[in-house]
């Protein structure tokens, strides 16, 4: 079983500011709770039981939030705030043991996971990253997008990649995946994947020959592009130990699974429903809004509000 998970949280936020001047990015609210909650919650949904953070000394408050308030507690009690109470002693689960590993100085993605080895090291383990959320509003509530990913790695040993479609016009943001001829042949219209086509084929995994790190438009491979899951192998660490620095002079991780690639090929998995680039403040204000609308305390009142302001 896969019970552990690195959640790499080192990045500054700084296509975030000034919102995350002086708050960790991860801490920023949507509607009810901080995104960081959510990430976590995502994880124990998958059956991950041991989750480490990998923080920059600026993200205390993010240790602070999954850290007991006895103070805050025993006022609640007091006020007999029972609502309240509950919902802050269920911030971390008491099965659940949440580690903390210092980064330093941030040198890119696959630099942050390495922190992580001397406390995962000798089994697989997923990847989460916290700027991207997952939302399932609009598939079945029942599939869960890493515990999907998670029973296949289980069931063939491979790992596992979440991929997306997106705009070509967007593809240079992302890490993306080239799935071979074969498959191109099948399933893409050129450089678009054919979602529809896939999906009718029932087939469940999508092969990998090439991972490429923030591809021009006219040089990507397809629109499939990582969205910040990963179920993984313990092989990983040495492929990361021998990762040159790539874009932006940083230590891509997708250029450690290309080289894992090479020796284990690995599949990727297609998101159900879609994600949120919370990184962004387009991509948060959207999350913000779906979120609200879908909320069982406030998403009458926020859809009133919309359909009133005469705004859309």
């Amino acid at each position: 079983m896969i019970t552990k998970a690195i959640i790499p949280m080192a990045e500054l936020g700084t296509k975030m500011l000034p919102e995350t001047k002086s708050i960790p990015m991860e801490m920023l609210p949507i509607v009810d709770k901080p995104l960081i909650q959510y990430i976590v919650n995502e994880a124990v949904l998958a059956g991950i039981k041991e989750i480490v953070l990998v923080a920059h000394y600026s993200k205390n408050a993010v240790e602070n939030h999954f850290d007991k308030s006895f103070e805050l507690e025993s006022e609640l009690k007091k006020r007999v705030k029972r609502q309240q109470l509950e919902e802050i002693q269920s911030i971390c689960p008491p099965d659940i043991s949440i580690m903390y590993v210092r980064q330093g100085k941030t040198r890119g993605l696959a630099h942050a996971i390495s922190k992580a080895k001397p406390l995962v090291r000798g089994e697989p383990f997923a990847i989460i990253l916290p700027d991207v959320l997952i939302n399932q509003f609009k598939c079945d509530m029942r599939t869960d997008n890493l515990k999907e990913m998670i029973d296949r790695f289980n069931e063939t040993g491979r790992n596992q990649i979440m991929v997306q479609p997106v705009p070509l016009s967007n593809i240079s943001a992302y890490g993306v995946i080239d799935t071979g001829k074969d498959f191109r042949d099948k399933y893409f219209d050129g450089s678009i994947f054919n979602e529809k086509a896939y999906q009718e084929s029932q087939e469940k995994s999508i092969p990998i020959e090439n991972l490429v790190e923030k591809p021009e438009a006219d040089a990507a491979p397809g629109n499939l592009a990582i969205v910040g899951r990963y179920v993984v192998s313990d092989k990983i660490w040495d492929y990361l130990e021998n990762t040159p620095p790539g874009a932006g002079n940083e230590i891509q991780f997708t250029d450690t699974l290309r080289l894992m690639n090479r020796d284990y090929p690995m599949d990727a998995v297609l998101i159900k429903g879609d994600s949120f680039d919370c990184g962004s403040q387009l991509g948060y204000m959207k999350a913000f809004i779906e979120y609200a609308l879908r909320s069982r305390r406030f998403g009458t009142d926020m859809a009133e509000f919309i359909r009133k302001s005469g705004r859309i």
